[in-house]
């Protein structure tokens, strides 16, 4: 098949090097013209595994090219798949769709009859019904995903589940003649509405986040009576109604998605006059922004009480690893509030370095863990890249001024740190001091 993908961010460059892996003809449109010209040239604009391989198999194989044309992508296709993005609008926390109707905008007066026009970014319930309206020669349907920054590659191939929502069965059958591939391979196809396709990722995002900040609420219960939260979660998580996936303690979940997502869901549900029936979504933002401050108080009474003349290592810039996004990083978060309480801060991150420094330039910043610990008074390990797990202890003992250890993300070896004369905290975890 023949489609178009509006917008080449993290959605929709992911997914237009997947369709064409899967043999599809594609084409990636986008109004930055620096960043067509480096996905034309096969280079990704921003870190994912596996996928500058996939952009590159599929520019080399004439599969898969990129425009700034509106009109030559409706030339190219009758599909095509809306991936723009849609921020919160300040001070409300509801979307901000201005580029979905941008997008649409641009590409409406080239649209022939026949045109399907697929939402894949993230929008309040009732969107596609009102671009319906706008786009009376083209149907609209919604087909939400469910990418996760470091895996997206793989969530894409290799999906849990395909969410269509459209008004006709030549639509849908339509998507499941595109997804063909996925679906022979035993992928589940769930062919709905678009109200309901608009609603389940935001629905989904909201259960993660309330399982998360549900967790972290027990860790603090946690600290002030001496239960140990892992062995807490994972008892819970034995249970299979509960399960262990997203029960994991620490410093919060950040990023483009689940802070935005919850409160957007929030913001739409007090537009239709049914806020009290997410009132929770708001405690749920609540503890998890809390974390943050329960780790730099920490990190505090690890160096006495004051940061004054401290120097701090920061492990993590990324709000995940895999991933260079420090969009809502929680470890951003803590670095920044830690510098302003007098500390002098030092951070390392595999890929983040970059992106972490243009967010927060009044931060240090290395390239390798040593270098960040030198002299250290605390160390902050604020986002769980699978190399910190490898970590010496014992050699970098020799580096700080201080063997002292907060492990925000629960995925260092506890017992091993405090073998190597280490004194460890991690929230949740009282017994540790």
């Amino acid at each position: 098949m023949r489609v178009t993908v509006i917008g080449t961010g993290y959605v929709g460059a992911v997914h237009a090097a997947c369709l064409a892996d899967l043999g599809h003809d594609v084409l990636g449109v986008d109004v930055d013209a620096e960043r067509v010209a480096e996905l034309a040239a096969g280079r990704p604009p921003f870190y994912e595994p596996g996928l500058g391989a996939l952009i590159k198999r599929g520019v080399d194989a004439g599969r898969l090219a990129f425009s700034t044309s509106p009109a030559e992508a409706a030339r190219f296709g009758d599909t095509h798949f809306l991936c723009v993005g849609t921020p919160p609008l300040p001070g409300t926390g509801a979307s901000d769709l201005r580029f979905v109707d941008a997008a649409v905008d641009a590409l409406a007066p080239h649209l022939t009859a026949g045109a399907l026009i697929v939402g894949k970014s993230t929008v309040p319930v009732g969107t596609a019904a009102r671009l319906a309206e706008r786009l009376p020669h083209a149907e609209v349907a919604w087909n939400p995903e469910f990418l996760r920054e470091g895996c997206a590659v793989q969530d894409t191939l290799h999906p849990e589940r395909i969410v269509v929502g459209t008004n006709s069965p030549e639509a849908e059958a339509r998507l499941k003649q595109l997804y063909t591939l996925l679906l022979a391979a035993g992928t589940p196809f769930i062919g709905t509405d678009p109200a309901t396709a608009e609603l389940v990722k935001l629905a989904s995002n909201a259960f993660l986040a309330t399982k998360v900040s549900f967790v972290n609420a027990m860790a603090e219960i946690c600290d002030a009576t001496g239960a140990d939260v892992l062995t807490l979660t994972e008892a819970m998580g034995a249970d299979a109604r509960i399960g262990p996936r997203f029960l994991a303690p620490g410093l919060g979940f950040g990023g483009s998605c689940l802070p935005k997502d919850i409160r957007a869901l929030a913001a739409r549900a007090e537009a239709l006059g049914l806020g009290a029936s997410v009132a929770f979504l708001r405690e749920v933002d609540t503890v998890n922004t809390r974390q943050r401050r329960r780790t730099v108080e920490l990190a505090l009474r690890l160096v006495g009480g004051s940061f004054a003349g401290r120097n701090v290592a920061v492990l993590g810039a990324a709000f995940k690893p895999h991933s260079d996004d420090v969009r809502d990083s929680p470890a951003l978060a803590v670095a920044e509030a830690v510098r302003r309480l007098g500390a002098q801060v030092r951070v390392h991150d595999p890929e983040a370095v970059d992106n972490a420094r243009a967010a927060c330039p009044a931060l240090q910043y290395a390239l390798d863990v040593a270098k960040t610990c030198e002299h250290a008074d605390v160390v902050l390990h604020l986002t769980e890249w699978p190399q910190y797990r490898l970590l010496d202890p014992v050699a970098l003992a020799g580096v700080v001024r201080t063997p002292a250890l907060v492990d925000a993300r629960h995925t260092l070896d506890a017992a091993a740190w405090r073998a190597a004369g280490w004194t460890v905290r991690a929230p949740g975890r009282p017994r540790l001091g």
